[in-house]
């Protein structure tokens, strides 16, 4: 589980991605509702009045959410985030006023007695407010920072602990909980705003809107609440006008998570190391700058296209709302002043407050896009949560016979222990399907794996042993039929206990760019803290003793040359890393080894020794082994052949051979190619 986890965190598990993605402009993301809109609606400059009422309930209730995650900023900074804000709303108020005054008092000056006292005075208040706000956006910015990365943080944990902990394999496997993921991930790598940038934007608005309330109360009390109303309320359509448009382009936006994907697993490829070598041997440079271009076409057009039919159809209604509201402040202003009944104070309060909710028809660049994309984020984070808690109920009820059709010995057995099994775990009448309506990769198998002893599972590509080795392990639980343990059925356990008793080695496992003892000791069930004496014999049974000893930083050195003072293993050295993972597992309490293709990058001497040192060093575990190589299978206690998802033969290496059936004929045909002679026991 966790090679794919790997890929699905920092990967993106990119080439899972479909190519129909790549050419054509996205329908409606599968993770919304199906009554989604369509590409030309999601497009149309406004909603329709059909539509109007759950446009805005879907609008309230995103910052519903969002006054929600204020509390995870934490009440002290959040309390001086709100007051600091206010304060610089204020100051730019402040500042008109002062300035008004100043202006008001210079013609007075020289002809008043003392008039330049009340000049200068004015003068050092409208400078202070001015000053004041220039110290103060800096510290505005810090708490807004220190904001952001505490529910950035929380959130972060909570999606490596749902993706990691709480989410199934068969989720991660969907191309829709894929787009969720990849938005929510990319957030975190700094491509997208997130929760975090949404909850600091929230935050900065606070100054905006303190600062259109003053000037709607200014813009009342010089002129008149008419006036005051007018501004206000053209304001506001200015603002929820752009807000909305900018709202619909960001749905659009994440409706093309799948493109974005492919465009940064090219990117990624690319400019990666581990395809540096294939790219320039094969001479793949100029077909990956075409590919790219042209998946940027293909993701860039359908985009600027809908950018272009939801922003200008507004922006001319807005212009022309700007333009009357405008135009009605200012016929309210010129009759009192043409009457002479307005100071030189109050046309410049007033034209001065009149400006502020004007501008109220931008977009806010400390605000707007973190407030609608980082929402956005937090929605995708939200609901590949929600997801991953739906399939972790449905799987329990779904696979297999429910609870009250266990048989009743079954039903009232109590779930092992932590020990290990002593009667053995057993595959009853297990059908597996990896889609509902696909074949059954495993059809009613019924398989033993004997408690103390090894078990090896041969069979051709198909036969379904890699996915006996998934149900084995819980990433997927059975279409029907169950697995026990000691006669329980093992869903009675949580997936993590069932787990914490297995050691595993994956075909694909993972190569962590970590030092040498963080590769091994990660095999710790429940990541225990590590123990040296584990840990040295773990490194002695992988036979890795040759390898720690050439380190230049013994077991502490990275094993990646990406690292200063980092080196690079083969592929048969990494795995040697990977059985000493599992072997360390071992040594901390783990009962079953589960072992898929364990020696597919070893060479046959070097796979000779090491069963030769697994079997001795193994004795009394319970081991299971996934293996095309017949060098290794015949040293199992049991050898189970797979054929079209059943058991075809089993039995040891010297009945099988001599059954003379499928296990003999693969057997010869492997001795040829390995040894020549074919070896006398198998004629």
């Amino acid at each position: 589980m966790t090679d794919r986890l790997h890929d699905c965190l920092l990967d993106g598990l990119h080439d899972r991605l479909p190519e129909r993605s790549l050419v054509r402009p996205p329908a409606c993301s599968t993770a919304r509702s199906s009554a989604c809109p369509t590409e030309e609606k999601r497009l149309s400059s406004s909603p329709p009045a059909s539509r109007a009422v759950p446009f805005v309930r879907a609008r309230v209730g995103r910052w519903l959410v969002l006054l929600r995650l204020l509390p995870r900023v934490g009440g002290g900074l959040l309390s001086a985030a709100v007051v600091l804000n206010v304060l610089i709303g204020l100051l730019p108020l402040a500042f008109i006023v002062w300035m008004s005054v100043l202006l008001d008092r210079l013609p007075d000056a020289q002809a008043v007695s003392g008039g330049t006292t009340g000049v200068f005075a004015a003068l050092f208040l409208a400078l202070g407010a001015f000053v004041l706000q220039q110290l103060l956006a800096p510290l505005q910015a810090v708490l807004g920072e220190v904001a952001t990365r505490k529910v950035d943080g929380q959130c972060v944990t909570g999606l490596m602990d749902t993706a990691l902990r709480r989410s199934p394999v068969s989720m991660l496997e969907r191309e829709e909980t894929l787009d969720l993921l990849s938005d929510a991930r990319g957030a975190f790598d700094r491509l997208l705003p997130t929760p975090g940038d949404a909850v600091g934007g929230a935050i900065a608005l606070i100054a905006r809107y303190t600062q259109l309330l003053g000037a709607v109360v200014l813009v009342g009390v010089t002129l008149s609440p008419w006036a005051g109303i007018l501004t206000g309320a053209t304001a506001l359509v200015l603002r929820f006008g752009q807000r909305g448009s900018l709202g619909r382009f960001s749905e659009l936006y994440q409706d093309m998570a799948g493109q974005r994907r492919r465009i940064a697993y090219m990117l990624r490829t690319a400019g990666g190391t581990d395809a540096a070598k294939e790219i320039r041997v094969l001479g793949l440079a100029d077909w990956f700058r075409t590919r790219h271009h042209q998946d940027m076409r293909d993701y860039l057009d359908p985009l600027w296209a809908g950018r272009r039919r939801i922003l200008m159809g507004p922006f001319v209604v807005l212009a022309l709302v700007g333009l009357a509201g405008g135009t009605g402040v200012l016929l309210l202003l010129a009759g009192p002043a043409a009457r002479g009944e307005l100071s030189l104070l109050t046309m410049a309060v007033a034209l001065q407050a009149v400006l502020i909710p004007m501008r109220f028809g931008v977009y806010f660049p400390e605000c707007d896009v973190q407030t609608l994309y980082g929402m956005q984020s937090y929605d995708s984070l939200t609901a590949f949560t929600r997801r991953a808690a739906e399939e972790t109920a449905i799987p329990r009820a779904a696979s297999g016979p429910p609870a009250a059709s266990v048989p009743p010995a079954a039903a009232g057995a109590t779930a092992p222990a932590g020990g290990p099994p002593t009667r053995g775990i057993r595959f009853e009448d297990v059908v597996f399907r990896y889609t509902p309506d696909g074949p059954a990769v495993l059809d009613h198998l019924d398989l033993e794996i004997e408690a103390g002893r090894s078990t090896a599972v041969v069979g051709l590509n198909g036969a379904g042993k890699t996915t006996l080795v998934k149900l084995l392990t819980r990433l997927h639980e059975p279409s029907s039929g169950r697995i026990t343990a000691d006669g329980t059925d093992v869903r009675n356990l949580s997936d993590s206990e069932w787990q914490r008793r297995l050691a595993v080695i994956f075909q694909k496992f993972n190569q962590y760019e970590l030092s040498l003892r963080d590769n091994v000791v990660l095999g710790a069930p429940g990541g225990a803290t590590p123990d040296p004496r584990a840990f040295d014999a773990a490194v002695a049974r992988a036979g890795l003793d040759d390898i720690l000893a050439r380190l230049p930083e013994g077991p502490d050195t990275v094993l990646s040359r990406q690292y200063e003072g980092g080196v690079d293993l083969s592929g048969g050295q990494w795995q040697r890393v990977a059985l000493a993972r599992a072997f360390y597992a071992a040594e901390r309490g783990s009962h079953l080894l589960v072992l898929d293709e364990p020696t597919a990058q070893l060479d046959v001497r070097a796979e000779v020794e090491f069963f030769d040192r697994f079997l001795t060093m193994t004795k009394g575990l319970t081991s299971v082994v996934i293996s095309h190589r017949f060098s290794t299978v015949r040293r199992a206690d049991r050898i189970v052949v797979l054929e079209h998802g059943k058991v075809a033969e089993q039995g040891t290496h010297e009945e099988l051979t001599a059954l003379g059936g499928r296990y003999a004929e693969l057997f010869r045909l492997q001795a040829q190619r390995f040894a020549g002679p074919v070896p006398e026991e198998a004629r």
